[in-house]
């Protein structure tokens, strides 16, 4: 039977790629000339740290990390920017977590989507994945379109496709 996986997986090396670029870009940037700007990757907690003076320039920092990540191929869904900013003394931290692999809530999201689609396929959550077995192919590639097309907070890959 063809199936394949649905996965939201980062690259790490991608990332670090895009982060080191962000670092180049903004110290030669004209705007943040002696400015206090640090930025942090840790790989083993897929956060990102941010540090810098006010939250105008954070704000900023975010836009360089969305764009140069775009342009290394990584998706910007892949970061999470909703958690608030702390001011604390004279500078502005915040810590914006990666998504890596596909957490519960959403995996039961994805498949409760599937299933009310009425495709004729199965999906079942594997951990970090979601497993999708059909009797046709045109059946999954529907499926694809239907993920797609759904205004998720992850980007998501299709891969291991078997007919």
């Amino acid at each position: 039977m063809p199936s394949f996986d649905i996965a939201s997986k980062v690259d790490v090396q991608t990332l670090d790629n895009a982060i080191n670029v962000v670092k180049k870009e903004i110290t030669s940037r004209y705007d943040f000339k002696g400015n206090h700007v640090e930025i942090e990757l840790d790989k083993k907690a897929m956060v990102l740290k941010l540090e810098v003076e006010s939250d105008m320039k954070l704000q900023q920092v975010e836009d360089v990390i969305i764009s140069k990540s775009l342009k290394q191929g990584l998706d910007a869904k892949c970061f999470d920017f909703s958690k608030p900013f702390q001011a604390s003394g004279k500078y502005v931290r915040k810590e914006v977590a990666i998504r890596n692999g596909i957490d519960k809530d959403h995996a039961k999201k994805i498949v409760k989507l599937i299933k009310d689609s009425g495709a004729k396929v199965q999906a079942a959550i594997m951990d970090d994945i979601i497993r999708v077995t059909g009797k046709k192919i045109d059946d999954l590639q529907e499926v694809i379109r239907l993920c797609n097309g759904a205004n998720l907070e992850m980007p998501l890959q299709y891969v291991n496709m078997k007919s």
